[in-house]
């Protein structure tokens, strides 16, 4: 395995394997038809890092915080729900989300359902409304998605994924790519599966190497990524526990993938796009890391109102993301934080983050 790098490894000259040259962008391409070329969501030149779609947390309020602060080289919404209605076929409320208004950073629309009429409906109306590129879940372990055979579940008819990504193929003008589990409770379904999308024009992937069924137990397995990486020509975007520097950089080591996508980390820590850039450092002092936390915190606070309605929602939302905080440190300060039903005492403490400590320092 060979490396040739400048200073980071996501500014590289070239990379090379034991098995032979990657072949890590195949860009610009040519789609199923042969018409015209697809332009990837990331530039050439760049191993990209991408923020993670997560439902209830990448609406546009977080993406539009990450874009500004640490510009994600490609952003996600949340899941768009394909519903059963021909003339309506995404709701109100996911038409909002989708519009990006960034012009240097990519958004990728990602649908989910499993109807293929309803599923090409919405690719057809996100694509009206400005969406360039678009992703299919193939992968969320969670709640109804899975009990309505959307996300992870459709890994269990594994014969009708065809139809399904040849029908939105044609119908998406822009790239189109899937983001899969490694099985539904086989952890190398997966790799039968590389045909099907190969063939049926996708145009990269992006690999959380658990099954479904596993949901986040345990850990992600890259070397079922690396093994992809090397079945596949398309390229393969790294999902899954990247925390840290160490953890980017050991991943792509493992792998050879084409990029990461940084999902539960980076919430806990959106400048963790920087530090795998080597614009930062890898790691902050406590009192570093109580500042940088205390800003992400308030200006979220402040998008969330502008956002959501009423205090409770925004509280709630907010909450939500303290749920991915696991710095020791500041367990106290995240658990009272989630305890407060209060908006002004809520903000207060926001404020004093870190504080107490640095006193106590």
């Amino acid at each position: 395995m060979v490396f040739y790098l400048k200073n980071t490894i996501f500014d590289y000259k070239y990379i090379s394997y034991d098995s032979g040259p990657l072949n890590i962008f195949p860009f610009p391409r040519k789609n199923h038809t042969g018409h015209h070329t697809v332009k990837l969501p990331w530039k050439l030149d760049c191993r990209p890092l991408m923020l993670a779609p997560m439902q209830g947390l990448t609406n546009r309020a977080l993406r539009t915080l990450f874009i500004n602060r640490v510009q994600p080289d490609v952003v996600f919404t949340e899941y768009v729900r394909a519903q059963a209605d021909i003339k309506k076929c995404i709701p109100d409320s996911d038409r909002r989300e989708i519009r990006n208004e960034c012009d240097t950073t990519s958004l990728v629309v990602q649908l989910i359902g499993s109807n293929i009429n309803f599923l090409v409906a919405a690719s057809n109306t996100v694509q009206d409304l400005g969406a360039e590129h678009l992703n299919i879940n193939l992968g969320c372990p969670y709640g109804r998605m899975t009990t309505n055979t959307a996300g992870g579940a459709l890994l269990k008819y594994p014969a009708d994924l065809p139809l399904m990504l040849k029908s939105l193929r044609k119908a998406i003008l822009g790239s189109f790519s899937v983001k899969i589990r490694s099985g539904y409770d086989d952890p190398s379904q997966l790799f039968s599966l590389i045909p099907i999308f190969e063939d049926c024009g996708i145009d990269f992937l992006i690999v959380h190497p658990r099954t479904v069924q596993q949901r986040f137990k345990g850990l992600a397995d890259h070397n079922v990524t690396a093994d992809v990486v090397r079945k596949t020509s398309l390229p393969v975007i790294a999902n899954g526990d990247i925390w840290t520097v160490a953890d980017g950089d050991r991943v792509l080591s493992q792998t050879g993938a084409a990029g990461l996508m940084l999902g539960r980390g980076a919430i806990a820590d959106p400048l963790l796009f920087e530090r795998l850039r080597g614009n930062y450092s890898a790691l902050s002092t406590p009192e570093q890391r109580a500042e940088e936390l205390r800003d992400y915190l308030q200006e979220l606070f402040l998008r969330y109102q502008e956002l959501f309605c009423g205090d409770q929602q925004v509280l709630w939302k907010m909450k939500e993301v303290l749920t991915y905080i696991k710095d020791p440190c500041f367990a106290k300060q995240v658990r009272n934080l989630k305890k407060t039903r209060n908006f002004t005492r809520f903000s207060e403490l926001l404020g004093e983050w870190g504080m107490k400590r640095e006193e106590k320092g």
